[in-house]
């Protein structure tokens, strides 16, 4: 699984009209922004082991984890994390997983970081999404597990 972790200070993700998840900041505070991507040899074991790490990443203020401060995150599935370049001028998806196999996988790294404590907010799995932020310092952090 791969993750893109984004350090916010204000994030929101729209299907349509309708906002499906955003991150409710107070100013000065911060949350983040996870894109999910599901290669086909991930399992459940990969998205509790993610789900943990991003929990756990000292990328907010003063080395502080989300964890830490009770950070708010928004998950969004991103199967373009898997893009393969190689080649030309056009991505291959193959590397990613087909909807059916990585949809349960995210919605585990969810589970799980609710279960560790975390307030998550998601987007619309398969849906065409539109997601404003504001990256914060700017801070982005590529995970891989």
């Amino acid at each position: 699984m791969r993750a893109l972790i984004q350090r916010v200070t204000s994030a929101s993700v729209s299907v349509g009209d309708d906002v499906v998840g955003s991150l409710d900041l107070s100013p000065g505070s911060q949350g983040l922004v996870v894109l999910v991507g599901v290669t086909h040899t991930d399992d459940a074991g990969n998205s509790e082991t993610l789900a943990e790490k991003i929990w756990r990443m000292r990328v907010l203020n003063d080395e502080k984890s989300a964890a830490d401060v009770g950070a708010p995150i928004l998950v969004i599935s991103q199967f373009t994390l898997y893009a393969d370049t190689a080649k030309g001028r056009r991505p291959s998806w193959n590397k990613a997983a087909p909807g059916s196999a990585a949809e349960p996988l995210v919605d585990r790294v969810v589970h799980t970081l609710r279960a560790l404590g975390a307030h998550v907010e998601t987007g619309v799995f398969g849906a065409h999404m539109a997601v404003s932020l504001v990256n914060d310092g700017p801070v982005t952090v590529a995970v891989e597990v």
